[in-house]
Parts: C-alpha cells; sequence; structure tokens
C-alpha cells in the first residue's frame, strides 16, 4: 500500500519550512526525488535521503555533498528538519514513522514539486496517461535550442540535460505531471498539456469518468488566466475540459480543426516527416529522429506549448529535428548478430502497441521481437485482453514475470497468463538467461529487438552479448 499524498498546498509548506535547514528525502534515489533533493541542495538546504540501492542518480547527489543511505531506518534522518517523501513508499516505512512521531514536517514528493515551482512565470505541466517523459524531454530539447534556458523537471534521463532535471535562468519551468493517486492536482501549471486520456493506474482509478474529472481539476489549476493544450484526437479529452473556464489550443492529427495540425505526413525510414499547421496557414516542416504517429502528436503538443511561449518557429522546428529520445524511450542500445536492439519503459497496452507498430513502420527491418516485463498485477489483470492485442505488430514475444512494484499477488495471474493469450508466438520467460541465449540464437541482420518495461527488465542487458 502506498502513503498518500499531503496535499498542503504552497502557502502550508512555505510556513512548515520558514525556519528549516535541512530537508531529508525517502526514496531519494528516483528521478524526480533525486531532482528535487539536487535544487533543495542548491537552494542552500543541507540534504540528505535514502533508498534501496546504489545507483547512478544516488552516487552523483552523493558527489554534490548529499547525504546517502541505502537503508530505510529511523536513526538516519534523527538531524533533519523536514521530510520529502515519494507515495510509492509504505505507511510503515521506519524514516516516515519516526519523522511523525517527533512532529517533523512530512511533505509529499508532488505537493513540495508544486511549492518549489511557483518561483517561475512560465510553468508548462505535461500530463497523459502516455508520452509524459518522452514529450517533457522533446519540450526541454526544443526550449534549450530556441534559447529558452529552461528548468526542467522530467521523468526520464536526457543526455542532452545529462540526467533527468536541468536549472535554467528563464521563466520557464518544464515539468512532467504524474496523475496516479492524483499527484499533479498538487502542481501549479499555467500552461497544462493533455496528451491523451485513458484508463490506467486500477489500483486507484476505478473507472474512466473518475480519470477524466481527476484530468478535469489538473486543468482547472491553471486558472481563469491559464491555458491548456489539448489533443482533440483523443475521445475522453474534451470530455476532461468541459466546463473549463482558461483558455484551450487543441493540436490534433485526424481533426483538421485543431488550431495546430500535420498534414502530409509519411515516414522514410520510420521517422516521420511533416507539416505543421497553424490556423490553416503552414508554420513549419519538421523531421523527427524519433519512430512512430505517437510522437507526432508529442510534437504538435510540444510545438503548441513552444509557439504560445513566444519561441521562433524555426528554431522550434529545428530542437524537434534534433530530439534524439529520452532513456529508456525507444533508446538504442547497440546491435546483437546486427539486429538492432532498442530500450523502451512502455507498460501500458497503447504505449505497447504504438511503440512496436512505429519500429515496424521502418523498411529496415524485417523481423520484430519483444521481450516484455507486465508492470503491476491490477494492471495486468484489468487490462488483459488489451495486452494481448497489443503486440499485434511484433512476430516473437517474451513475457518475463510480472514486476508487483507496490503490489502483491492476490489476483492468481502471472507472465505466463498474458503469454497464452498472446497465442503462439509468445513464451513465458522467467529466466532472463536463458531468454539472451535464445536470441543470441534467433536475432539475424534485418531484425530488431525491444526490451519493453517498466520494472527490472534492463537487467537482461547483463546477459547479452552486444556486437563490437
Amino acid at each position: 500500500m502506498a502513503t498518500p499524498n499531503t496535499h498542503y498546498g504552497v502557502e502550508n509548506i512555505r510556513s512548515m519550512l520558514k525556519n528549516c535547514k535541512s530537508i531529508y528525502f525517502i526514496g531519494i534515489g528516483g528521478i524526480n526525488m533525486s531532482s528535487l533533493a539536487h535544487i533543495s541542495h542548491l537552494q542552500g538546504y543541507r540534504v540528505g535521503g535514502s533508498d534501496r540501492e546504489k545507483t547512478a542518480l544516488t552516487e552523483r547527489l552523493r558527489e554534490e555533498g548529499i547525504e546517502i543511505f541505502y537503508s530505510h531506518d529511523a536513526h538516519n534522518m534523527e538531524d533533519y528538519d523536514a521530510v520529502v517523501y515519494t507515495v510509492a513508499i509504505s505507511p510503515d516505512n521506519p524514516e516516515y514513522l519516526r519523522a511523525t512521531e517527533r512532529d517533523i514536517p512530512c511533505i509529499s514528493r508532488a505537493d513540495y514539486l508544486g511549492y518549489l515551482m511557483l518561483g517561475y512565470k512560465n510553468r508548462i505541466g505535461v500530463s497523459g496517461m502516455h508520452g509524459k517523459s518522452t514529450c517533457t524531454s522533446m519540450c526541454a530539447t526544443v526550449f534549450m535550442e530556441a534559447d529558452g534556458d529552461p528548468t526542467v523537471l522530467s521523468g526520464a534521463e536526457l543526455d542532452a540535460m545529462g540526467g533527468a532535471y536541468r536549472i535554467g535562468k528563464s521563466e520557464n519551468f518544464i515539468f512532467e505531471a504524474c496523475e496516479y493517486m492524483d499527484s499533479f492536482l498538487d502542481f501549479n501549471p499555467s500552461l497544462a498539456i493533455i496528451l491523451n486520456i485513458e484508463l490506467d493506474h486500477v489500483d486507484y482509478f476505478s473507472s474512466i469518468e473518475q480519470v477524466c474529472y481527476s484530468y478535469s481539476r489538473f486543468a482547472s489549476l491553471t486558472g481563469d488566466n491559464g491555458m491548456v493544450i489539448a489533443n482533440i484526437d483523443n475521445e475522453h479529452v474534451p470530455e476532461a475540459l468541459d466546463g473549463y473556464a482558461g483558455k484551450i489550443v487543441t493540436f490534433g492529427v485526424e481533426s483538421k480543426s485543431a488550431d495546430y495540425t500535420a498534414i502530409n505526413i509519411h515516414y522514410p525510414k520510420g521517422f516521420a516527416e511533416f507539416d505543421i499547421m497553424h490556423w490553416g496557414e503552414f508554420i513549419a516542416h519538421v523531421k523527427l529522429s524519433v519512430t512512430g504517429e505517437h510522437n507526432v502528436y508529442n510534437a504538435l503538443a510540444t510545438f503548441a506549448a513552444a509557439h504560445v511561449s513566444g519561441l521562433d518557429p524555426e528554431k522550434i522546428a529545428r530542437g524537434l529535428s534534433k530530439f534524439q529520445g529520452a532513456k529508456r524511450r525507444m533508446e538504442y542500445k547497440g546491435s546483437i548478430n546486427e539486429a538492432l536492439v532498442f530500450d523502451d519503459y512502455g507498460h501500458h497496452p497503447t504505449e505497447v502497441a504504438t511503440t512496436l507498430e512505429g519500429l515496424k513502420k521502418r523498411d529496415d527491418i524485417q523481423r520484430l521481437f519483444c521481450v516484455f516485463q507486465p508492470h503491476t498485477f491490477s494492471r495486468t489483470y484489468a487490462l488483459m485482453d488489451d495486452f494481448a492485442k497489443s503486440f499485434d505488430a511484433a512476430d516473437r514475444v517474451y513475457v518475463a514475470d510480472i514486476y508487483p512494484a507496490r503490489e502483491t499477488d492476490d489476483l492468481g495471474i502471472s507472465g505466463k497468463t498474458l503469454a497464452i493469450r498472446i497465442g503462439d508466438k509468445a513464451e513465458y520467460a522467467p529466466d532472463l538467461q536463458f531468454v539472451a541465449n535464445e536470441l543470441h540464437s534467433t536475432l539475424y541482420p534485418g531484425d530488431a529487438l525491444v526490451i519493453m518495461g517498466a520494472g527490472n527488465i534492463y537487467r537482461i542487458f547483463d546477459y547479452l552479448e552486444f556486437d563490437e
């Protein structure tokens, strides 16, 4: 069970931290938590934190002078004035319990981020059930290319930033707005991007109506003078924006009435190239360096956000062409037997399908292999039918054990259940060494392999031998 968000709000947090000199981060090794720890350290706080294992992110923080512990022990945070925690921790986490016993202010990650971002004028929150990290990274690349000098907090690392965050000196703050447990309702966007709305996180959202209601509340956070950039092609986005008081700017491909739309789309070698129209008039020609139709939508959202922020269309288009993708978002890892190998974070049926279909459009790929790790029992169970169909573009699928994350198995399903539902081209593969051996003997030139999942499936790379 996760620990709930606090929802204190900016004024209460400001009061809590008035005399605070040190902050302890429980779960400091996470992408977002490490970013917040870094920013807090720059602001002059003494910063420490804990996580379960040593990573490149925790080592980077340690080198900055931040105190890191690799166990959750109540004694770790005894001399800290405040605690920031990720909701992924359990309510019986010993550090969290000790802080509450001592009446030390405990603030959830999202609540703390909402407090920090008010120091910026142009606050761009990227939301959506899919594509948030990619679009946030795409926005970051564009703003950097167009001299927007943004501060960025993303859910994925980007080579151009040297990590998942960047500290800029302008009024632009670009951040990923995650909907899980309504975390994004603690944020304060002035401009909200809504990429898409679907049912996911079924351990929290019980219906699509609940999801739409949460997104409508997120949009309302921009205020009467705010703006939402919305995907008009998604069936649920207009529903979520019904009654929104601010300005709505739309983007889409299917709907030609959108404010920003893409025409003349084609996919040379799988990479989209198209013209962007603004109010029916040509504004820019774009060549992407990432595959898939979903990245056309990401590019339209990014272009709209940058354009309404006052950036030059030519520089925006140039930034879009330079975007090579974020870490674990169809990240090219090398080749095995001259077959292309990619690493991807996809863990929802729509993400799986669009990623594989986009890759299949490349004319240099004949066979497509996928090693997939389902993420959480609740998601796999609730979306089983959709998952079974999402691998249609793949020629061969290996399904690993379900990554439990915050859950325990009380539904009686496994990776084998999904493999059976996919059909003859799928095989249950709980042993990563076995899968690696199979791949080494099966992959040939002209093939492509995608390692996919949001858990620890990346550990298969320890068993894979790449071409020199």
